[in-house]
């Protein structure tokens, strides 16, 4: 095991400490923690920033990132809400659509075009933004087939199938960065993508497809919350930003690119989502929680910073000595 690895590996370890220590600490504290029912609400509720919190693990791990999938859940949840008028499963299929779009979109730009993936991010969620208020007329749109809430309500082996779509995708997003020639290319170009050009790596064609599946992700935990509240809301995703890029690096996913996993996100989801549930059995004030998480991700993005000098020390230090 050489060194690089052995370090990732103590990272992931002193996670999952930290996941062990917040379970133990709310089990503590809160009766109600302990609950069957709070434990089934808590896989609910990271279903649907842990979704979002993949496709974004992909495109940071190509040295890019994406901020519009806030915009992006409002829009494509309104949009499935909106349709059941007509059809809710082609409501859904448009959303899907639209997010797949949007990501198209971003990638295009942040490939052909050059810019950078922060601004041209940005700018997509402003526009989405003002899309979504157009479409809603400002105002939350109430669905009416009663059906659409059973994505989010149906439960298979009494866990909510919210959470087992987030399960699959994560399994399937492990399976192609672990065991397809597509994974090892993401890491290959988050780690220089000039010498991964040069390597013959289709740079171009899989930034771009990571930015469709950042979107398609976004779309589908769009609609899984609106089917929730059976709503569709312009505030839907306003407050998504912080905790999902918080999950994802303190799942140990480098903002530099190349260094990261899905199985990480996971855990730092879950960190996130049982702060979030404890915080609330405890009755900490909002305000409180929100300053925790940003201290959290500032934390998270110090130590990232000061991993990635590391690693590039060490690689100066091996091509030199060698």
């Amino acid at each position: 095991m050489n060194e690089v690895t052995s370090g990732n590996l103590l990272f992931k370890y002193r996670v999952l400490i930290i996941l062990l220590l917040i379970i133990i600490f709310f089990s503590v504290f809160s009766d109600n923690f302990r609950t069957i029912e709070n434990l089934l609400n808590i896989l609910l509720q990271i279903s649907i920033n842990g979704i979002i919190a993949l496709g974004l693990t992909l495109v940071l791990l190509t040295g890019e990132i994406d901020i519009s999938f806030g915009a992006v859940v409002a829009l494509c949840g309104a949009i499935s809400v909106g349709f059941q008028i007509h059809n809710t499963f082609l409501g859904i299929l448009i959303s899907l659509l639209v997010g797949m779009f949007i990501g198209f979109i971003n990638g295009f730009l942040v490939t052909k075009c050059k810019i950078n993936s922060f601004i041209v991010t940005f700018g997509m969620m402003t526009i989405i933004r003002g899309v979504v208020l157009m479409y809603t007329g400002g105002r939350p749109i109430s669905g009416v087939d009663a059906r659409y809430t059973y994505i989010a309500e149906s439960t298979f082996l009494k866990i909510p199938t919210p959470f087992w779509i987030f399960f699959i995708l994560l399994i399937v997003a492990y399976f192609f960065l672990s065991q397809t020639n597509f994974g090892r290319s993401m890491y290959a170009i988050g780690g220089n993508s000039e010498v991964a050009k040069l390597s013959g790596i289709n740079v171009i064609g899989i930034k771009l497809l990571v930015f469709i599946i950042s979107g398609f992700m976004a779309a589908l935990s769009g609609i899984i919350l609106s089917s929730r509240l059976n709503t569709g809301s312009p505030a839907f995703g306003e407050s998504m930003l912080l905790p999902v890029i918080a999950a994802v690096v303190l799942g140990g996913t480098s903002l530099a690119g190349g260094v990261g996993g899905v199985f990480q996100t996971f855990i730092g989801v879950l960190i996130l989502g049982i702060l979030a549930n404890g915080f609330n059995l405890l009755n900490v004030y909002s305000y409180l929680q929100t300053l925790f998480m940003g201290i959290i991700l500032v934390i998270v993005v110090i130590t990232d910073a000061l991993s990635s000098d590391a690693r590039a020390r060490r690689s100066i230090e091996k091509r030199v000595f060698k």
